[in-house]
């Protein structure tokens, strides 16, 4: 009897002990995360909230007024010329510079797919523009595009001289819209069209961040197994239509990965310009960062900066949420 009762009581604290470090194995991996979420939920998303209530208020200079003003601020960045050239800028950046970073970064993979010799060296020298932030890419080509005086050209316009090519511009110091003029409707108070200070911006976004998708792309291409390109060679495909028939279908995954990558940052690029050009001439290459940041803090105009903030954070959004949405169905289909 007392033998048996030893045992049930051994039993029991066996048992209890075991649910005690169930427990515990439940409860740490939550204890582990919660500074995390707390920090985000406070420093990002309670900032976010506090960003969009400002947007709404009256507070227009140092001292805080928090007087509920509705939509007005939005009316007004709307409705604002420098606004609106801000939303052209950035349209005119985002297409010149998505289409250059994927055409380039594409070519580049493609060409180190061959195993052509001194591969790593060439894959290094690619990517060393990644090595450098924007502000220092920014102040380089800063340097080149600058065009000097016509009897003392700087940058490329002097390499250019030297040359003997009649190639000489403004560059990023031209205020001028191709083609001339723009076209503008009647509900917009900016011309539309390309503002030629814009393209060496894009240039030099370009130079940065192609090595980074030739990157992604390179990774696609090693992934893709032979036999596939040799079944289709077998079956009679040339080299191109093997690229384009079964290449090109595999790495969409990887082109909607690099779009959604280099959407976000030209949507939110600020580092850039301010290194290049400061914005100018004029609003030029101006950008809603930008503007966000000298209505804010030069201006003092808090709330018209934070309604900025708000409209730029939902242009990301309406880039990043749909691809978020697909990556989960796609997980959730496999």
């Amino acid at each position: 009897m007392a033998r048996t009762a030893t045992r049930e009581v051994e039993s029991g604290s066996v048992k209890g002990a075991w649910r005690r470090r169930v427990n515990t194995d439940r409860i740490a991996p939550f204890l582990m995360i919660a500074p995390s979420v707390a920090a985000i939920a406070v420093f990002v998303y309670g900032f976010i909230g506090w960003t969009g209530f400002v947007s709404l208020t009256k507070w227009h200079g140092i001292v805080a007024d928090y007087t509920i003003r509705g939509l007005q601020n939005y009316a007004e960045i709307f409705t604002s010329y420098r606004f609106q050239t801000d939303l052209r800028n950035t349209l005119v950046f985002t297409i010149f510079f998505l289409i250059g970073c994927l055409v380039i970064g594409l070519v580049l993979a493609v060409l180190l797919d061959l195993n052509v010799r001194g591969e790593p060296f060439f894959r290094t020298v690619y990517l060393l523009p990644m090595a450098l932030s924007f502000i220092v890419t920014g102040v380089i080509w800063q340097w080149l595009f600058q065009p000097g005086t016509q009897g003392n050209p700087t940058g490329l316009n002097a390499l250019f001289q030297s040359f003997g090519i009649p190639l000489a511009q403004q560059w990023s110091t031209t205020a001028a819209v191709w083609p001339a003029g723009g076209w503008r409707p009647g509900w917009l108070l900016v011309p539309l069209g390309i503002p030629l200070a814009m393209i060496p911006v894009a240039v030099a976004a370009i130079w940065q961040m192609s090595g980074f998708i030739m990157a992604m792309y390179l990774a696609g291409l090693r992934g893709i197994p032979d036999d596939l390109r040799e079944a289709a060679r077998v079956d009679g495909a040339s080299e191109w239509q093997v690229f384009r028939y079964v290449v090109l279908p595999l790495l969409h995954p990887i082109t909607l990965s690099a779009l959604i990558i280099l959407g976000h940052i030209s949507l939110k690029i600020f580092d850039l310009i301010m290194a290049m050009t400061g914005g100018g001439p004029g609003f030029a290459t101006d950008v809603p960062a930008i503007n966000m940041y000298e209505t804010t803090f030069k201006s003092n105009e808090y709330a018209v900066g934070a309604a900025i903030a708000i409209v730029l954070l939902l242009l990301v959004a309406v880039l990043i949420v749909p691809y978020l949405i697909y990556n989960i169905r796609t997980e959730t289909q496999r």
